[in-house]
């Protein structure tokens, strides 16, 4: 009997998509196809790969908004802020095609009479990416492109709760005329996902999911020798100080709080206020909360959506449950969220003080619209608690002194440190975690390094 995913739409409870699940011989024929393909795509030209990939997000990009109406009822992003995803794949996608010549030219070490020396930057062969649901094109962008960019083949394998995703992929880059075999998805079970990663087939893996997930790729790569990439879990934090704008931390904060109803690696989970601007930053985080309206995605007024499934908005209420427990006061009442209905996956955004680091809500990951805020004394206090995670993707400080930011930012354990900002990626810089956060980098031109291997050539010159 065929094995079939079955896609339970957060939206009402229905099975928005059902697909079959490829078999082992349908790896084998996905992995041979792309073995042979991948050598032909990677002795066209740069310029060539680029201008066929280029009219591939020109037309992903024609389909926006039946992508972002996909977008919202596979994973319950809200209408409003579907699109979004569409302008920040093209972002991506459009700045890495730009920066492709120069971050994959040859390095050519200083001139040594008699020798021709150069360090080529060649393929790797065959990627498998793992992407997840949450923002299901953003995260899968940031490795596909450059992968094929570089030369690679492609096999996707999409979360079982956005398949689509994987489809429009495979759609655009059809209509483009990107070679048969060169970009492939399959829709496949846990355990032959493992069984691709682990193929001597597959040189390298890129995953972005939990830090579970993450023990099981590399113990599933092991068996191949391929090389990894992981995006892994946050407990991102932000610090403000007290020479902050205070209002704009306060809108800042609170959407990089509950955008995409707190789903989000690099979403902040805790915020550290210097203690002369602690109660008028809560009271305003509190007042800008309340504004928010949590009810059905596809409605264009509706600025928070449901969390993924009921499971995980259980998950979330259990933290703020531990952490009242133990002394935690929560500030927003969920009865001012009608739509918020234990049992669903209609969550409301919820605001704890009095918080410390022996709750949960301040160590384990919160994959949902909660957050917790404590008042510190100085920056050294500051910097002790935003360093003290398992995790270390993001951090963000909002001060009108930039030099002392870039001081704090060297002392925090972190990939990304924002200033004034918060919740964003830019292509132009490495997108990397430490810690439980992952290893590896993608996006700008160090990220092309993780999609190819160096090759040196060194020639005795004998004219």
């Amino acid at each position: 009997m065929t094995e079939t995913l079955k896609t339970i739409s957060p939206v009402d409870g229905r099975i928005y998509v059902e697909r079959p699940l490829e078999t082992g011989a349908g790896i084998d024929r996905a992995l041979d196809a792309a073995q042979s393909a991948q050598r032909a795509w990677a002795s066209l030209p740069l310029t060539a790969r680029c201008a066929i990939l280029g009219k591939a997000v020109d037309a992903f990009v024609a389909k926006a908004n039946d992508i972002a109406a996909e977008i919202t009822w596979q994973m319950g992003r809200p209408i409003r802020h579907a699109p979004g995803e569409v302008r920040g794949f093209e972002e991506r996608a459009r700045h890495m095609l730009s920066i492709a010549a120069m971050a994959l030219d040859p390095v050519r070490p200083d001139d040594k009479t008699g020798f021709q020396r150069q360090i080529k930057r060649v393929p790797l062969g065959v990627v498998a990416v793992v992407a997840p649901w949450n923002y299901p094109y953003l995260t899968a962008v940031n490795a596909v492109l450059p992968a094929l960019i570089a030369g690679n083949a492609v096999i996707l394998k999409h979360s079982h709760q956005t398949p689509l995703c994987a489809e429009r992929f495979g759609e655009a880059f059809a209509s483009a005329g990107v070679p048969t075999g060169v970009f492939q998805y399959l829709h496949l079970s846990h355990q032959n996902t493992a069984r691709l990663m682990g193929d001597p087939r597959i040189a390298n893996v890129c995953f972005t999911g939990s830090v579970s997930g993450g023990r099981a790729v590399v113990a599933a790569t092991a068996a191949g020798f391929a090389t990894s990439g992981l995006e892994l879990g946050g407990k991102d934090p932000a610090y403000v100080r007290a020479d902050a704008d205070l209002a704009h931390a306060i809108e800042t904060l609170t959407d990089g709080a509950f955008f995409n109803a707190g789903q989000s690696c690099c979403g902040i989970k805790r915020i550290y206020v210097a203690a002369t601007l602690y109660k008028g930053f809560v009271a305003g985080v509190v007042d800008l909360t309340k504004t928010y309206q949590l009810g059905s995605p596809l409605d264009p007024e509706t600025t928070l959506g449901p969390v993924l499934r009921s499971a995980a908005a259980e998950a979330v209420r259990s933290q703020v449950r531990e952490a009242k427990a133990r002394g935690a006061r929560q500030l927003i009442d969920e009865t001012g969220f009608p739509a918020s209905v234990t049992g669903t996956p209609y969550l409301a955004p919820q605001v704890l003080v009095d918080v410390d680091h022996s709750m949960a809500i301040m160590r384990e990951e919160t994959f949902g619209p909660a957050v917790g805020i404590m008042s510190v004394a100085s920056d050294d206090e500051a910097v002790r608690l935003m360093n003290d995670s398992e995790f270390g993707l993001t951090a963000a400080i909002f001060s009108a002194d930039a030099a002392r930011a870039e001081t704090l930012g060297d002392a925090l354990e972190t990939g990304t440190v924002f200033l004034n900002r918060c919740d964003y990626l830019d292509p132009a810089l490495a997108w990397t975690g430490v810690k439980n956060s992952g290893r590896g980098c993608t996006l700008s031109p160090v990220g092309f390094e993780q999609m190819t291997r160096p090759k040196s050539y060194h020639f005795k010159v004998t004219t």
